[in-house]
């Protein structure tokens, strides 16, 4: 039996998807998050930044963005201006049901 268990591979874990929102001044720092304390600090920046970046690149090129939406197959991002800043909303996506694919 010591033989089989030394093939056996741990269970995959399934991580839950973030679910919250937080806001961003116009350098960048986090004012207010309703997201999980688990969840990494270092990839709220890293959005955060490349939100910021496609407003400002937006503003520079004189076209009104306002809002933008990213779809992931798991994940929506969704963000709108505010005066230089930012404020952001992470929702994770409902797998879809056998049901609703056909």
């Amino acid at each position: 039996m010591g033989l089989l268990s030394f093939f056996a591979k741990p269970a995959p874990t399934l991580l839950c998807l973030p679910s919250g929102s937080f806001s961003v001044d116009r350098e960048g720092s986090v004012l207010t998050s309703t997201l999980p304390s688990s969840f990494p600090a270092s990839l709220v920046k890293d959005i955060a930044q490349q939100v910021r970046a496609a407003f400002g690149e937006a503003a520079e090129a004189q076209l009104p963005l306002a809002e933008l939406n990213i779809h992931y197959p798991s994940l929506k991002i969704s963000a709108r201006e505010l005066r230089g800043g930012a404020i952001v909303f992470l929702s994770p996506k409902a797998p879809r049901s056998p049901a609703s694919q056909s």
